[in-house]
C-alpha cells in the first residue's frame, strides 16, 4: 500500500492534558516519575511543530490501507477473557526487554497461543518501536492490531490508519476533554477502534462523556509506577455494561487474569511478561484459559 512519509512529529502543539501529573507538587521519587511522564508527552507535543504533511494527502493514504479488522468485536467474542498480546522492545523504566525481537515471528506465536488482538509499540525514542514493527506484525497474522503510542492530534490518528492499524490508544491523562472527544470521533470515522486508557474514576467519567465504548484501566499508578490492584477493581466497577473493559499493566499469570475476571474485566493487555517469556505462545494459552465472569 502507499503510505505517508515517516512522521517527523508526533501529536500537535498545545498544553498537556488536565490530568497529567504536576512534578512541582511532589518531592523525591514521585517528582522524578511525574517529570519523566511529562517529558515523554512534551517530546511528542513539541515535535508536532515540525510536521508539515498535508492532511488531505494523509487521508488519501489512509483510505488506501487494508480494511480495518474488528478490534472491539474480537475482544467481545467468546466466553473467556480475551488477551491483547503486545510487541514491545523496551520500557522507559526497565530498559531493553526484547530489543532484537522479530515482530512477525512474535505475532505468529501470539496467534498460535490464542490471542484475540495485538498491540504494537510505535514510539521510537522511548520504547524503540516503529511503524515497521506494526506493519510486519499485522502482515504475519489475521488478528486486529492496536497502535500503541501517544496519540495527541489528528495526524496521529490518520497516521495509524495509513500504516494499517485497526485501533488507536487515547490516554485520558494526557488529553483535554475536547481532544479526547474529537480524536475518538475521528478514529470512528476512519473505521478505527479507540481504546481509551484511564487511571481513576475522574478519567473514567471523562472517557465515558467522550463516548468511549472500549476502556482500558491502567493498573500502574502514574505517581509510583507500582501496580495498584484495588484501584483497578474500584474503577472497573464504574464502567457500564456494553463497554468493553480491558485491564492493562502488571498481568503475568493466569491467577492475575482470574482476579481481573472476577472484578469484571473482559480482556487483558499483556506486554512485558510475554516478550520476556521463553515460550510466549504457551503463556498466551494459559492466560486465555480463564472464563469470564458475568
Amino acid at each position: 500500500m502507499d503510505r505517508v512519509p515517516s512522521r517527523p512529529a508526533e501529536g500537535r502543539p498545545g498544553g498537556l492534558g488536565p490530568h497529567v501529573l504536576d512534578p512541582e507538587r511532589r518531592p523525591g521519587r514521585l517528582r522524578r516519575v511525574a517529570t519523566y511522564l511529562d517529558a515523554i508527552v512534551a517530546h511528542h507535543r513539541a515535535r508536532a511543530g515540525a510536521d508539515r504533511r498535508d492532511r488531505d494527502e494523509m487521508l488519501l493514504a489512509a483510505a488506501s490501507a487494508p480494511a480495518p479488522r474488528p478490534f472491539a468485536e474480537a475482544l467481545r467474542s467468546g466466553d473467556r477473557v480475551s488477551v491483547i498480546a503486545e510487541v514491545k522492545r523496551r520500557s522507559p523504566s526497565k530498559g531493553d526487554l526484547a530489543a532484537d525481537l522479530s515482530p512477525g515471528a512474535l505475532a505468529m506465536s501470539y496467534a498460535a497461543g490464542g490471542a484475540s488482538c495485538l498491540s504494537v509499540l510505535t514510539d521510537e525514542q522511548h520504547f524503540a518501536g516503529s511503524a515497521a514493527d506494526l506493519v510486519e506484525a499485522r502482515a504475519a497474522v489475521e488478528l486486529p492490531v492496536l497502535r500503541k503510542d501517544f496519540t495527541l492530534g489528528e495526524l496521529d490518528v490518520i497516521d495509524a490508519r495509513a500504516m494499517g492499524a485497526d485501533a488507536v490508544l487515547l490516554i485520558a491523562a494526557v488529553l483535554s476533554d475536547a481532544e479526547l472527544g474529537s480524536l475518538r470521533q475521528l478514529a470512528a470515522e476512519l473505521g478505527l477502534a479507540a481504546l481509551v486508557e484511564v487511571h481513576d474514576e475522574d478519567e473514567l467519567a471523562r472517557a465515558l462523556a467522550a463516548g468511549a465504548s472500549l476502556v482500558g484501566v491502567n493498573r500502574r499508578d502514574l505517581r509510583t509506577f507500582e501496580v495498584d490492584e484495588r484501584r483497578a477493581e474500584r474503577v472497573v466497577a464504574g464502567i457500564p455494561d456494553g463497554v468493553v473493559k480491558v485491564a492493562e499493566s502488571g498481568v503475568r499469570s493466569s491467577s492475575d487474569v482470574e482476579r481481573l475476571a472476577r472484578a469484571g474485566f473482559d480482556a487483558v493487555l499483556v506486554g512485558e511478561a510475554l516478550v520476556t517469556s521463553a515460550d510466549p505462545a504457551s503463556l498466551v494459552e494459559q492466560l486465555c484459559g480463564v472464563p469470564r465472569c458475568g
